[in-house]
């Protein structure tokens, strides 16, 4: 798995055309049909979860269940599980532009409830015989996650006709306290009264997962790999906690007693406060780490190779009082370390993972990955902070030329990071011109520099240098190579209401672009075919 090769990161929300939100349709083998031309044999994508606050990837009802909303209609009708005169949208819905998630789950979630009725009607023996495969392979995850999905339904039903604001979250006073605790009595006597809503659940995941494992076929035909991502930690608000409150640092009442996030650094004088319940390692432990083995059997299932962010927080995360208001008054506390990963590989063999290595590691985490053999990631708007790893100036660590071993994913900038065009224009004079010298080879002047910029130049020669680097890898976000500015940022940590809304439009995809691609694939030996 890990060889010398490359390829573009591009969550499917931002693919274009279809109606309202990038899907798992026409588009996305479009999509692969390039990146096959352009010999690039990697496409980087988010977290495939269903999005809860905030549109996050990374705040997830399930960690186990894929996103509803990347469903592809047009596909549904072909297969006869829909009705192609329902799946009309509504002139309030966008086939380009920026994702209104608002608009897009009014409008499609409750007409995938209708397809997925007409589906348990109208399937014919062979989709039947499918989709009970599917629900039998899955039960360990899907049930627990369809009881919670139609109860939430429920309450913020509820919690709307009211007129609360939010929603209604496992947590609210709107959840009896015996649905809250998950008790097995009460939540086996909700699903037998709500037989219908919990099945058109789980046909919904039936219809998510028959699509994109056909995608994911057609691009491992043409040697294409998935890289998916998994947060370490889950939502608040998610089946995952609800149906194992005893593997969270949780009260009585299901009230987290710690929360996730970290301390204050120099980009953040209070720190982020994420909110995430934190693990009970020692329950885990005792249960050999069971929960962590299948959702890491679940997401390889789904692709190639893995990324798991925030690294660091398996040798030691950041836990902050339940109830503050920022991240000041936490305290680290020590992970699972290495028990986990031996766990997991003797369950599982040796897994295709990268670790999320960035912020302030310790040589801890760095031993911690090393000894588990995972690559870690340099990100090359980085390379040039002094503030980041390392000395600074040339001497930080990533900066190519400080690679010590090719063992690492090289990155022009993740989904957290400005746009690189973006990153530049922001920069300071001298910065650009550091930038400008070290990729050239020779002392530019801040003008020539400025200039070089703005014509999109530089930027292709920091797209460049990924693909020259040792890196086993390199992988570059589909705004980097299109020169893309902060209009195509795709997230701003610690800021709501503008992430995850940006969508590519159909004409950038263009064969210059990817000539261009193939040729720097071919020239720095990263296009071996798999």
């Amino acid at each position: 798995m890990f060889s010398r090769r490359s390829g573009i990161l591009l969550h499917p929300t931002s693919l274009p055309k279809s109606s309202g939100i990038g899907t798992l349709g026409k588009s996305a083998y479009e999509f692969a049909d390039w990146l096959h031309d352009a010999r690039q044999t990697l496409w980087q994508i988010l977290p495939l979860g269903p999005t809860g606050y905030g549109d996050s990837p990374y705040a997830s009802f399930s960690t186990f269940a894929g996103n509803p909303l990347l469903i592809d209609l047009e596909l549904l009708v072909q297969n006869g599980w829909a009705r192609s005169e329902e799946i009309a949208p509504p002139e309030f819905i966008k086939t380009c532009g920026a994702i209104d998630y608002g608009a897009v789950v009014y409008w499609k979630l409750p007409l995938l409830e209708t397809c997925a009725s007409h589906f348990l009607v109208h399937c014919t023996q062979k989709d039947r015989v499918a989709y009970e495969a599917f629900k039998n392979d899955n039960a360990a995850w899907l049930n627990k996650y369809a009881a919670f999905t139609s109860i939430k339904n429920h309450f913020d039903k509820k919690a709307r006709a009211e007129n609360m604001h939010g929603i209604a979250s496992m947590w609210n006073a709107f959840w009896p306290r015996d649905l809250a605790l998950c008790e097995p009595s009460t939540v086996s006597k909700w699903e037998s009264e709500h037989v219908h809503e919990i099945e058109v659940v789980k046909v919904i995941q039936f219809f998510f997962e028959t699509q994109w494992r056909a995608l994911k076929a057609y691009c491992n035909e043409r040697s294409i790999s998935i890289i998916g991502d998994i947060p370490i930690f889950v939502a608040l608000d998610s089946a995952d906690v609800w149906a194992n409150q005893k593997l969270f640092q949780l009260d009585a009442n299901g009230v987290p007693v710690a929360v996730a996030g970290v301390p204050p650094d120099y980009f953040s004088e209070t720190g982020q406060l994420w909110g995430n319940p934190l693990y009970d390692w020692r329950v885990m432990k005792k249960e050999n780490y069971s929960w962590w083995i299948s959702r890491i059997a679940r997401t390889l299932a789904l692709v190639d190779c893995v990324r798991i962010d925030h690294f660091r927080g398996f040798e030691s995360y950041w836990a902050v009082p339940y109830g503050e208001a920022t991240a000041v008054r936490g305290a680290w506390e020590k992970g699972p370390g290495r028990d986990l990963f031996i766990a997991i590989k003797k369950s599982l063999g040796s897994i295709p993972v990268i670790a999320e290595d960035l912020g302030v590691i310790t040589d801890e985490v760095r031993a911690l990955r090393d000894e588990c053999g995972f690559p870690g990631m340099k990100v090359l708007q980085f390379a040039f902070d002094p503030n980041e790893a390392g000395a600074g100036g040339m001497t930080n660590v990533f900066l190519p030329h400080e690679y010590r071993d090719a063992h690492c994913v090289c990155y022009t900038g993740t989904h957290d990071n400005d746009t690189l065009q973006g990153w530049l224009l922001r920069e300071k004079d001298e910065t650009v011109q550091l930038v400008a010298s070290y990729v050239l080879g020779k002392q530019i002047a801040a003008d020539h520099a400025r200039a070089l910029m703005h014509s999109g130049e530089l930027c292709e020669k920091i797209v460049q240098l990924a693909f020259a680097s040792t890196a086993q890898f390199a992988v570059v976000p589909l705004q980097d190579m299109l020169h893309l500015d902060n209009s195509a940022r795709m997230n701003e940590p610690s800021t709501t209401g503008k992430n995850w809304q940006w969508r590519m439009e159909s004409a950038m995809l263009t064969k210059a672009h990817a000539e261009r691609l193939a040729f720097m694939s071919s020239l720095y030996g990263r296009n071996v075919r798999h």
